[in-house]
C-alpha cells in the first residue's frame, strides 16, 4: 500500500507537483507564448506525462498531440492553458468534466482589465468551485519547482534547486530571479505566480510553502492581501517554524495604480501593511533587493540571539561603513571583553586595532583572518553574530607561494584549495557556535574565497549596508517568534 506524507496531501501538491500535465495553448511556433511554456517544462527534465491538446497538430514539440481532453487516455494532475480569454471558462469546463482538479491558468483578460473581465472572471471561479478545482491564476506565469524538475514558466530555468518559496503578485519577477539568485549559489524551493487569486491566493500558497520540507524560508511579493485575518492568523502559525520575509509594492499612490493595472488588486496605504506584517511576525524588505538578501540569511545562517554584533576588516573604510549602518539600523557594536581582547593582541599587529570594528590592516598570518579570528570573536558571550570584509585577491594568495617553485597551473589550484579550505572553517565555526557569520564585499563572486564561501553556506553579500540590514533582519526574526510564542 503506497503511504503519503502530510506534505504530499496538501490540496496544492499535485498542482506543483505533478505526474502529468494536460497543455493547452502550445503549438510548434514558437511565437507563441505556450509554446515557450511547454519548451520550459521540457528543457527542465520533467519526469511526469505531458499531453499537449491541439485542433489540429499531430504532434507539438515532438509529444503526440490530443484533439481533446476528452481523448486523454487518463486523467492528468493538472491542466495548464495559455489560451485566448474567450475560450478558458469553456476549456476549464471540459477539464472539470474529464477529473482534472488541479490547474494553472496564464491567459489574461480577466479582472485586471475591469468590465467584461470581471464578469469573465466570476465564470471562470464558477466552474472551478462546481468541479473543485484549485486554479492558480488567471493572469499569472505559472510555477517552477526545480526539486521536482517542473518549470512551467515562459522562461527557461537557469539555477539550481534552492531554500526560497515564493508566492509573487508579479509573474514576470519569478523568472528574473532565475540567474540572479543563482550567481549567489542560491534558488528557488518553489516559485508561484499567483496572479489575479481567483481561487488560490497567497494565503494557500504560504501554508503549501511552509510544509514543504526543501523551503527554508518563504518569500512574499505583495500588491494586496485580500483576507487579511487568514493572513496574519496563518503567518503567525508559520513564523515561528520558518522564516516569512515580504516585499510590499502598493503603498505609494504610483505603487497602488501599478497593482491596479496589474492584477486588479486594490492596494492599501504603506502605514496599514506595515502593522498587518508586524503584527504577522512577518520581515519586511524595502525593496526587491533586501527582500532575496534577507531571504537568503535566513535560510542559511543561525538567528542570533540578540542585537550585539562584532564587525571584522582589514580595510578601515568598508569597516567605518559597517559600524555607521549598524549603528542606523539598532545593532550594537559591543565593546569586547578583556578576555575577548587578550585573544586577539597574540593576532593583530600593533597597527591594526582590536576594538570593534576589528581593522587587521596587515596581519603576521593572512590566512588568520578567515582560520583563527572568526572563532575568536564567536565563542565571545558579548557577541550575537559577525560581520566579515571579504577581500582577498587571488594574486595576493599567489605571492605567498610563489617561492615554492610551482607552476601557474599548481597555483592556482593550491590557492583554490586554500580558498576552500578557509571556507569549511568558517562554516564550521558558525556551526559550532550557532551563530551568524554574514560576509560583505564589493567584489565579483568569482574571486575564490567569496566563491568557496558562497559554496559551504556563508553568504557574502555585496556593500557593508547590505550586509547590516540582512544582519537586523535576523535579529528582528527571532525577536518576532520570542514575542508571538510568548503570546500564545
Amino acid at each position: 500500500m503506497t503511504t503519503t506524507t502530510p506534505f504530499e496531501q496538501h490540496p496544492l501538491y499535485p498542482l506543483i507537483n505533478p505526474r502529468s500535465i494536460a497543455f493547452f495553448g502550445a503549438s510548434n511556433r514558437f511565437s507563441a507564448m505556450g509554446t515557450n511554456q511547454l519548451h520550459s517544462v521540457q528543457s527542465l527534465g520533467f519526469k511526469g506525462k505531458i499531453y499537449p491538446i491541439h485542433p489540429s497538430e499531430q504532434t507539438v514539440l515532438g509529444l503526440p498531440a490530443f484533439r481533446s481532453v476528452t481523448d486523454l487516455p487518463e486523467v492528468p494532475d493538472l491542466a495548464v492553458l495559455v489560451l485566448p480569454t474567450a475560450i478558458v471558462t469553456q476549456t476549464l469546463e471540459a477539464c472539470g468534466k474529464k477529473g482534472i482538479r488541479h490547474a494553472i491558468v496564464v491567459s489574461g483578460g480577466f479582472n485586471e482589465v475591469g468590465g467584461a473581465g470581471t464578469a469573465l472572471e466570476r465564470e471562470l471561479v464558477a466552474v472551478a468551485k462546481r468541479y473543485d478545482i484549485r486554479l492558480v491564476g488567471p493572469n499569472c506565469l505559472g510555477v517552477v519547482n526545480p526539486h521536482h524538475l517542473f518549470n512551467v514558466t515562459f522562461a527557461a530555468f537557469e539555477g539550481r534547486p534552492g531554500h526560497i518559496g515564493l508566492a509573487s503578485q508579479s509573474g514576470s519577477l519569478l523568472t528574473q530571479m532565475f540567474h540572479y539568485l543563482e550567481q549567489y549559489r542560491i534558488g528557488f524551493s518553489t516559485g508561484i505566480s499567483v496572479g489575479n487569486e481567483a481561487v488560490v491566493d497567497i494565503v494557500e500558497c504560504m501554508e503549501y510553502l511552509a510544509a514543504c520540507p526543501h523551503t527554508k524560508v518563504i518569500g512574499l511579493y505583495i500588491e494586496s492581501i485580500r483576507r487579511g485575518r487568514a493572513f496574519i492568523e496563518t503567518a503567525r502559525r508559520i513564523v515561528p517554524h520558518k522564516p516569512i520575509v515580504a516585499y510590499y509594492a502598493g503603498g505609494s499612490e504610483a505603487g497602488r495604480r501599478a497593482a491596479f493595472s496589474h492584477t486588479g488588486a486594490m492596494a492599501g496605504p504603506d502605514q496599514l501593511y506595515d502593522g498587518v506584517l508586524r503584527q504577522s511576525g512577518v520581515i519586511r524588505a524595502a525593496s526587491l533587493t533586501e527582500l532575496f538578501d534577507f531571504c537568503w540569511v535566513l535560510g542559511r545562517c543561525a538567528v542570533p540571539q540578540g542585537r550585539h554584533i562584532a564587525v571584522l576588516t582589514h580595510s578601515g573604510g568598508p569597516g567605518a561603513a559597517a559600524a555607521d549602518a549598524a549603528s542606523r539600523n539598532h545593532l550594537e557594536l559591543t565593546p569586547f571583553a578583556p578576555r575577548t581582547l587578550a585573544k586577539l593582541k597574540s593576532m593583530v599587529p600593533q597597527t591594526g586595532s582590536v576594538n570593534n570594528p576589528v581593522d587587521l590592516t596587515f596581519s603576521r598570518d593572512p590566512l588568520d583572518y578567515f582560520r583563527r579570528i572568526p572563532g575568536v570573536l564567536l565563542e565571545a558571550p558579548e557577541v550575537d553574530g559577525l560581520l566579515v570584509y571579504c577581500f582577498v585577491p587571488p594574486k595576493n594568495m599567489q605571492r605567498m607561494m610563489e617561492n615554492q617553485g610551482l607552476s601557474d597551473d599548481e597555483l592556482a589550484k593550491l590557492t583554490d584549495a586554500i580558498a576552500d579550505d578557509l571556507a569549511a572553517n568558517a562554516a564550521s565555526m558558525a556551526d559550532a557556535h550557532h551563530k551568524p557569520i554574514i560576509g560583505f564585499t564589493y567584489q565579483s563572486t568569482e574571486m575564490p574565497i567569496i566563491r568557496k564561501l558562497l559554496d559551504h553556506g556563508i553568504p557574502v553579500i555585496p556593500t557593508p549596508e547590505r550586509a547590516v540590514r540582512a544582519m537586523m533582519a535576523l535579529a528582528q526574526y527571532g525577536e518576532r517568534v520570542a514575542k508571538i510564542l510568548s503570546q500564545q
